[in-house]
């Protein structure tokens, strides 16, 4: 077996118990990197006062930023909430808005929101052994609706996707994801600005 020299293919452990990577060091975004995206801010800054937090982390793998190549990784999402507001990740179009993604649910329990320019809304539920399919132009982030589990993804895309963030921070999503009487509900976001 020593004979054959792998020069392209790629191996790569995630421990799929916790998401996990022993060959990558996660990108983590705190709390604090978080400003603007929750409905309720007075909560956060509350929350911030008393130090800050990961709500979540991913293991980008380094490929290639180039269309021939997959990106893929795992996330995973800690459970919290800012007041009502369930922990969730930024969320992202892509730069080149014609790429989709796919996710695949390890462990937890969640939502993928997804919204396209037009304003078309979907939301599908997260469950281990469910894989979601992220057309293209819709920006997408995931909801971890658990008290005490990490929701944790696989995820793959298109390697030169790349991601815009700049829109979700400036706009919002005009839909939310939070608990109302122990349930999780999607609500209109009052934050949300069209232009």
């Amino acid at each position: 077996m020593d004979q054959i020299k792998n020069k392209q293919s790629k191996n790569i452990k995630f421990n799929l118990k916790d998401g996990q990577s022993p060959d990558r060091e996660p990108i983590k975004r705190m709390l604090s990197q978080m400003e603007g995206m929750y409905l309720d801010n007075v909560t956060l800054n509350k929350m911030l006062s008393l130090g800050d937090r990961v709500v979540y982390e991913f293991y980008d793998l380094g490929m290639p930023e180039n269309s021939e190549e997959l990106a893929y990784g795992t996330t995973i999402l800690y459970p919290g909430k800012v007041g009502d507001e369930y922990f969730m990740t930024k969320g992202h179009f892509h730069a080149k808005i014609n790429t989709a993604e796919i996710y695949y649910c390890i462990k937890g329990k969640g939502y993928l929101l997804m919204e396209n320019i037009e304003g078309d809304t979907e939301l599908q539920e997260m469950t281990p052994g469910v894989s979601v399919y992220v057309p293209p132009a819709f920006a997408h982030r995931s909801i971890n609706i658990s008290k005490d589990e990490p929701l944790i993804s696989f995820f793959a895309f298109r390697a030169d996707a790349g991601h815009d963030y700049k829109t979700i921070e400036s706009k919002g999503f005009r839909k939310l994801v939070i608990e109302q009487n122990g349930h999780p509900t999607i609500i209109n976001n009052p934050k949300w600005k069209s232009t």
